[in-house]
């Protein structure tokens, strides 16, 4: 039995209305998608911008105790007056100061390629990833290398020293108090850097996972087989 005209434009206006409902739904599901992408870009924006600033604070902490050091040493062995131990090591600072280094051009790049579009455009899902695992082993390195230094009782080191003699006022540089608070204000922020790497880390691996998603659901959409 035939169907009547009326049944037949009934039936496809409600096959129509079911179409552009799945299609609602598929752009509903998209746009959530590139919503949740562009949360996690903005995140790992901010969180490399605050690795950023904190890698540029160790830089500056424990680059002026190197300078100071450098400027009030003396290096005759005659001078009992020294203001410094002739056995010294200043390599756990120098190691902030290296770590820092890479952590700063690692999130200057990372920046860069994330908010420059003619750069954006160019980034590679191996070179994302890369910018935070610099830093984060940096950072790691950094406070390993300063705390298995520094542990020794034998050889003084910025902080060992500094912290010594804190309490001894001094009208010209160095002044210990200042060095001593810098010294760890230093390495605390290195510390902290390690949870704010990773963290970084994290949401970059999970906005690759989240844009490689999308591309593949983009193109599922386009297949001529749907």
């Amino acid at each position: 039995m035939e169907k009547s005209p009326a049944a037949q434009s009934t039936r496809s206006a409600s096959s129509l209305t079911e179409v552009h409902s799945h299609h609602h739904q598929e752009d509903a599901h998209l746009q959530s998608k590139m919503k949740t992408i562009s949360t996690l870009d903005t995140a790992r924006s901010g969180a490399t911008a605050l690795a950023l600033g904190m890698g540029l604070a160790v830089l500056g902490t424990a680059g002026n105790t190197l300078r100071v050091y450098d400027t009030t040493r003396s290096d005759d062995p005659r001078d009992i007056l020294s203001l410094w131990p002739a056995n010294f090591n200043i390599k756990p600072t120098v190691a902030l100061v290296v770590g820092s280094v890479f952590v700063v051009l690692a999130s200057i790049v990372s920046l860069a390629f994330a908010r420059v579009t003619s750069l954006r455009t160019k980034q590679t899902p191996a070179f994302s990833l890369g910018a935070p695992v610099i830093g984060l082993i940096a950072s790691l390195i950094a406070i390993i290398f300063f705390y298995a230094v520094n542990a020794s009782e034998t050889t003084d080191t910025f902080a060992s020293w500094t912290c010594r003699w804190k309490k001894v006022p001094m009208s010209q540089a160095p002044h210990w108090d200042t060095l001593c608070g810098q010294s760890y204000a230093g390495i605390y922020l290195a510390i902290l850097l390690v949870p704010v790497e990773a963290a970084v880390l994290g949401l970059a691996v999970f906005q690759k996972k989240a844009e490689r998603y999308t591309e593949r659901y983009e193109g599922a959409k386009k297949s001529p087989a749907l």
